[in-house]
């Protein structure tokens, strides 16, 4: 059988996404949910999701809003008050973020999203950005409070524990179909420690959002796709078992 994990990533990033990602959840397939927990409406979105069987991630962020360290103490991450703009590290030809900075602020982050769910997260992975000392940051935190972190094998990809995973995400795609692409993922050949990691930015569409995101109507596809009884029922016709990171 072959075994699929969907990911919502972002909740915290704005309401309106914050409300997708809930209904996508307690109407849909998603069981494991990544969070910004800097952002100011981590809080809201966490509550939303208050009694559901939800996997939650530290979705660490270090491009968008504000830190939840001081400014003063991470300047090699901050334009300000608030974090550096995600092409700044896209464009860079050199790693410009400092390694104790970038985990004192991870680590802030994986602090600020234990607190609002009342456990530890599972696990710690990044948003958005390329940065060679913001995975070692990741690893370092993960390793200091015991959870798993998503880690990179040159040769297999991305990894969790003893699972190595394919990866899918189409949502950049001008043609994007969550459907297709689910079955297009899932059609390749998996070893038997292998499944398919396929990270959705399911959301509903406000200004913000509009304003600050690539992925704007991509989102709410997702969570059409996420909610529509048809996707459950192809994955049980095909052989897709459905998992979360604590299957792992």
């Amino acid at each position: 059988m072959k075994k699929l994990l969907i990911r919502a990533d972002d909740l915290g990033y704005c309401e309106a996404v914050n409300y997708g990602i809930a209904r996508a959840v307690k109407d849909g397939i998603v069981r494991s949910v990544g969070v910004m927990p800097n952002m100011k409406w981590a809080e809201h979105g966490v509550r939303l999701l208050d009694d559901t069987d939800v996997t939650f991630t530290v979705h660490a962020n270090i491009c968008q809003g504000k830190p939840l360290t001081d400014p003063k103490l991470i300047p090699s991450l901050v334009d300000g008050e608030e974090f550096k703009d995600k092409s700044l590290y896209r464009e860079a030809k050199e790693d410009f973020v400092v390694l104790d900075e970038v985990v004192m602020e991870v680590e802030a982050q994986y602090l600020r999203l234990a607190e609002l769910i009342g456990k530890k997260p599972y696990m710690v992975e990044a948003h958005a950005v390329p940065s060679a000392n913001f995975n070692k940051a990741l690893a370092i935190v993960a390793a200091k409070y015991g959870v798993e972190f998503l880690q990179f094998d040159p040769k297999r990809g991305p990894k969790v524990g003893s699972t190595y995973f394919k990866f899918s995400m189409d949502s950049g795609n001008a043609d994007y179909n969550p459907m297709e692409s689910m079955k297009k993922a899932m059609a390749q050949d998996f070893a038997e420690d292998e499944a398919m990691l396929m990270v959705l930015h399911p959301g509903y569409v406000d200004e913000y959002v509009m304003n600050t995101s690539y992925i704007t109507t991509q989102r709410a596809l997702e969570v059409a796709f996420a909610i529509n009884p048809e996707t459950p029922k192809w994955c049980e016709e095909n052989g897709v078992k459905l998992l979360t990171y604590a299957d792992l």
